[in-house]
């Protein structure tokens, strides 16, 4: 890095016909390759004798505090006059400096950004991903003022944000620090593309190389833009972007104002079961325009970005969105009927397979996320905001279709919490409550002290059936058996050992590491193939190292149903079972007098 004051000057000068807000951000990313920039934040006249700098503790959309100021060096402070501040480090992620008398204050400091994985930042000679909370300090005492945020980027370098564009190349303004934080910016080597959809203004940015079909991914994203309305009256944005990173140990994907940063491996586009990842969590981040970013749980409102902020209604922030995702997908066209069964039977195994729906309801999921490591303990001893927050959704959604006669569906809980709760409202329990009773005329207070309060317990095949729909392994299914174990990776040690199943059962823990059953070697590609070997009920040894000493263990293995499960037609679908198909879906009912999916996928 080169020495600090020449590049402050340089830095200075490079700005030097900037018109600034009230409080402007320039950031230099003109050297890169070393995840290194430099940043120079100028804040208005203060006449408090101390001036609290902050960098958030957390990002929004993932409930976890991370240490975001582990990236800033060089922290120094002027006053208007170009004197040097005296200032301590206070807290994490902030810092306190002093005032003699009233002055404007300019904050500069090195900013270390390669967290591309935790997108909060992420700098190389290629581009620059730049999320505020990881990169942009802010004071408590000018939050609210004006903003604007300068870049020096190489010249081949194009920038893009859901703020808007300021007047020179590669800057933006915004209404205060709130938006700032909730609109990342994508600058670099990219390709862009825009369309829009329903009298909106939408972009697609893609950064990196891969066997993405950009094209494809336009005409997918038009059509899930426009299913909004099946919804929701109305949206929270004129424009919106979606900024996609095709890369190397990374994914995942993060929701903000009006924009998404979605996270993919670079290969992982072209084979349809991996599109399907892309696209479906397009639709996620894209409902969670409206579900969290347009209305969110009284405990999310306002942001405090300098500690946790705790709801025990997460489950709808983001266990609904994970409902509504494949449903707008559905309805757009762009998955088939037997994808949409496809991911819900999945939903369905996974729950089942997770012991820690049967400890921990949906509610304390929610307030406890943000301590939430998972693990082991987690699939054994917790319930997941997401899958198990899709399956309360559904549940819910059949209880107001069955209340309502089909009159009203989740989708208008979600519609009213639009209408009654946008940012800076919050909503409670009692407000959710009081909408589905608005909705049905019924007291919800007994469903949801069953399917809230309390962990959830469902009955599957009875739920389905409302729908004219089957759970079925297939007429060749059989039982099969199983010891009630996850391998870690391609090792025989083991990375899950799920409660109250045949290894747990059998004392096998966690960590333990197998290399034999009934005295013969076993390999890591072998194990399940050696456990199927046997009849469900049959007792073996199984030779393992625990704690680095040899044991062996008795083991009585449980039952499974071999083959996959399917959501297939009942035998004879009503009338009414349809009408309640379409009415949950909103598509025509798909099978053909045989039983068949029409659409022969």
């Amino acid at each position: 890095m080169k020495p600090v004051v020449p590049l402050i000057l340089t830095f200075s000068a490079l700005f030097s016909s900037v018109s600034f807000a009230e409080v402007s951000y320039r950031i230099d990313l003109t050297d890169s390759q070393h995840h290194l920039a430099k940043v120079v934040v100028d804040f208005p006249q203060s006449a408090n004798q101390h001036l609290k700098i902050n960098l958030p503790v957390w990002r929004t959309g993932k409930y976890q505090v991370l240490p975001l100021a582990d990236g800033i060096r060089y922290f120094s402070a002027e006053d208007e006059t170009g004197n040097a501040l005296p200032f301590k480090h206070t807290a994490s992620g902030e810092w306190t400096i002093e005032l003699e008398k009233p002055t404007s204050v300019s904050v500069t400091y090195q900013l270390y950004a390669n967290q591309l994985g935790q997108r909060v930042g992420h700098i190389d000679a290629t581009h620059a991903f730049l999320d505020a909370s990881g990169t942009f300090v802010y004071s408590p005492e000018f939050k609210q003022q004006p903003i604007s945020v300068a870049l020096a980027v190489p010249d081949s370098w194009k920038s893009y944000s859901g703020m808007d564009a300021g007047e020179l190349p590669n800057s933006f303004t915004a209404n205060n620090y709130d938006v700032l934080v909730d609109s990342p910016i994508e600058t670099g080597i990219s390709h862009h593309r825009s369309f829009s959809a329903d009298r909106r203004d939408y972009e697609l940015v893609v950064w990196g190389e891969g066997n993405y079909d950009i094209e494809q991914m336009v005409t997918d994203l038009t059509k899930l833009s426009g299913q909004a309305s099946t919804i929701w009256d109305g949206y929270p944005f004129e424009r919106y972007v979606y900024m996609v990173h095709a890369t190397s140990g990374a994914s995942g994907a993060t929701e903000h104002l009006n924009s998404t940063v979605i996270q993919r491996p670079r290969f992982s586009y072209r084979e349809r079961k991996d599109y399907l990842g892309f696209i479906k969590t397009a639709s996620h981040e894209f409902i969670h325009t409206w579900n969290v970013k347009a209305y969110r749980p009284a405990g999310l409102v306002p942001y405090d970005y300098q500690k946790e902020n705790i709801s025990d209604l997460l489950w709808i922030a983001e266990g609904s969105t994970s409902y509504f995702q494949s449903q707008l997908l559905l309805r757009a066209g762009v998955i088939t009927a037997k994808e949409f069964f496809e991911d819900l039977a999945k939903r369905i195994v996974q729950s089942k397979n997770t012991p820690g729906r049967e400890v921990q309801s949906v509610r304390e999921a929610s307030s406890s996320k943000w301590s939430s490591t998972g693990g082991d303990y987690a699939i054994n001893h917790s319930a997941n905001i997401y899958s198990e927050g899709y399956l309360t959704s559904l549940a819910l959604d059949f209880s107001l279709l069955n209340d309502t006669d089909l009159e009203h569906s989740y989708r208008d809980v979600h519609q009213a919490l639009y209408a009654q709760y946008q940012i800076p409202a919050g909503y409670s329990v009692s407000d959710v409550k009081q909408i589905l009773k608005d909705l049905s005329g019924e007291d919800y207070q007994p469903w949801w002290q069953a399917h809230v309060d309390t962990p959830m317990s469902l009955d599957f095949s009875d739920l389905l059936d409302n729908a004219g729909l089957r759970l079925s392994y297939g007429d060749d299914s059989k039982a099969q058996a199983y010891s009630g174990v996850t391998l870690s990776g391609r090792s025989l040690k083991l990375g899950e050992v799920l409660r109250n199943g045949p290894a747990w059962n059998a004392g096998i823990v966690l960590g333990d590491e197998i290399v034999a059953i009934n005295g013969l070697k076993v390999t890591a590609k072998g194990y399940e193939a050696r456990i199927k070997d046997f009849t469900p009920g049959t007792e073996i040894v199984v030779s393992l190292f625990s704690d680095d000493r040899l044991k062996e263990v008795t083991l009585k293995l449980g039952e499974k149903q071999s083959g996959k499960l399917k959501l297939l037609s009942v035998k004879k679908p009503s009338r009414s079972q349809k009408a309640f198909f379409k009415a949950w879906l909103g598509i025509d009912w798909p099978f053909d007098k045989k039983g068949k999916l029409k659409d022969h996928s």
